[in-house]
């Protein structure tokens, strides 16, 4: 399933803190996801090498009608000692065309001790909008065969 992407939803940045503004900022970052991941229906794993960059993974966690849970992370350090870094578990609306952070699994963001309010949805989600525009720049894409067999959490100790 490919998305017709509008240019300036991609560049275009949401500047306030309302409700209103995070639902732009959960639609910027689907448009962003597609780009990088255009098909989600291809693999429940995929990875995406750039030469000189981290290798970026996305797991497929769920497929519902209209929405897909997925992560999206990076891998750090050998299979023995690795570590997931930003954890990123997202869930893909795909009728609404919406992209929302459920969880950010890491010890390295300061913003994950606020309670559950927009503020710390905000900062989630904003964080995931910039990120994508980090991968895109770095020219991350998940192409159809490129999968990978076992997790990335496989063998990955995060202790």
């Amino acid at each position: 399933m490919l998305v017709k992407l509008d240019q300036s939803k991609i560049t275009q940045a949401p500047t306030a803190r309302s409700f209103a503004a995070l639902m732009d900022l959960y639609e910027y970052n689907y448009l962003r996801l597609r780009r990088i991941a255009p098909d989600l229906t291809i693999a429940d794993k995929m990875v995406s090498t750039v030469p000189d960059h981290n290798d970026l993974y996305l797991n497929v966690n769920e497929r519902c009608k209209y929405t897909t849970l997925v992560n999206l992370t990076y891998q750090f350090g050998s299979s023995n000692a690795c570590q997931l870094e930003p954890d990123l578990h997202l869930k893909v609306y795909h009728d609404a065309q919406l992209v929302e952070v459920l969880n950010l699994n890491s010890r390295s963001y300061g913003f994950l001790d606020i309670n559950n309010t927009i503020d710390q949805k905000w900062r989630m989600n904003r964080f995931l909008y910039k990120w994508l525009g980090y991968c895109l720049y770095q020219g991350h894409y998940f192409q159809p065969m490129r999968q990978y067999k076992t997790s990335p959490k496989a063998g990955c100790n995060n202790n």
